[in-house]
């Protein structure tokens, strides 16, 4: 039975995460699904969801809502014509982006009546599936993997951007917000200064406990990690206005890590952290005295890397 690898890229703005999620249908009161898990909570994640069957001992029905795990994995059954699971390499929350995402399927091969053979070709396996995918997701590769491959624990380093769009308004600046790529940037309002944030993401790299750096309930055994780079760096600016973007690489990352260290970053760029504090939190594994959660707007998964 083949084993496929595929890379995948989307627009995580109407996703409700990477990950599968099959809530009970909710009862007056309760929240609507979704409602916890998109920074906007829209009608349209609700309405998109697809109702299941009731399952034996509860009372009432789960609905799928609108992932691209699920998403992308319907589209594989409906190409190979029979039951698959699709494994993905990073859970990104919803509204995170992603050009790099990796997932991996298994299905039947030569004589059997569905599947994909290998002699069909991942060219052909890989347009037939994104003609069944919705327009903000899309299948950028396709290769033969090896029968045990795992596209998580398989995975040797992850790399993550953020973006900042940083428009001070008048008189200190144009005070233009993002428009035509809102879904992609955070808006900063005040005046950031890049360097001193650079030099305070150095402080990030190498081998720490990432305890301050972590959500709650993030669930791990060990919030020990390695991050292999992290920088700062000043884009082109966009309409008056300063892009800045922190790169930041690593073996893997802590629930909302990244985000937080982006948070982190834009504190020291505001003044209210030091840039030479970034060593005390860390070692002080307190969440408290790390920056906010920056939203998901900004964040996007760039790539994942297998093998030395």
């Amino acid at each position: 039975m083949p084993r496929y690898a595929i890379t995948i890229a989307y627009d995580g703005t109407d996703f409700c995460g990477w990950q599968k999620q099959e809530p009970l249908l909710p009862v007056e009161g309760e929240d609507r699904p979704g409602d916890q898990m998109s920074p906007r909570p829209r009608e349209s994640k609700l309405a998109a969801a697809q109702p299941l069957e009731v399952r034996e001992g509860e009372d009432r029905a789960r609905v799928a809502l609108r992932t691209v795990q699920h998403v992308v994995e319907q589209a594989v059954i409906g190409v190979v014509r029979e039951p698959v699971v699709l494994m993905g390499a990073s859970r990104t929350d919803a509204g995170v982006h992603a050009r790099g995402q990796v997932g991996a399927f298994t299905c039947g091969g030569e004589g059997d009546v569905a599947g994909w053979p290998t002699s069909r070709g991942t060219d052909r396996l890989l347009r037939a599936i994104n003609g069944r995918l919705p327009e903000d997701v899309l299948v950028t590769a396709c290769t033969e993997a090896a029968h045990d491959f795992d596209p998580i624990r398989g995975a040797t380093s992850k790399a993550y951007s953020y973006t900042l769009h940083v428009s001070p308004p008048p008189p200190r600046g144009e005070g233009l917000r993002p428009l035509w790529d809102r879904r992609y940037v955070h808006h900063v309002w005040e005046p950031l200064d890049a360097p001193a944030m650079d030099a305070a993401a150095r402080a990030v790299v190498g081998e720490h406990d990432f305890a301050a750096f972590a959500a709650a309930g993030h669930g791990r055994l060990s919030t020990v990690r390695t991050v292999y780079a992290c920088t700062v760096t000043r884009l082109a600016d966009e309409g008056g206005a300063q892009r800045l973007r922190i790169d930041i690489t690593g073996s893997g990352f802590l629930w909302n890590m990244v985000r937080i260290i982006a948070g982190t970053l834009v504190d020291v760029g505001r003044g209210r952290i030091g840039a030479d504090a970034i060593a005390g939190i860390i070692s002080s594994r307190d969440r408290r005295l790390a920056g906010p959660t920056l939203p998901p707007t900004g964040l996007c998964l760039e790539w994942i890397k297998y093998g030395s």
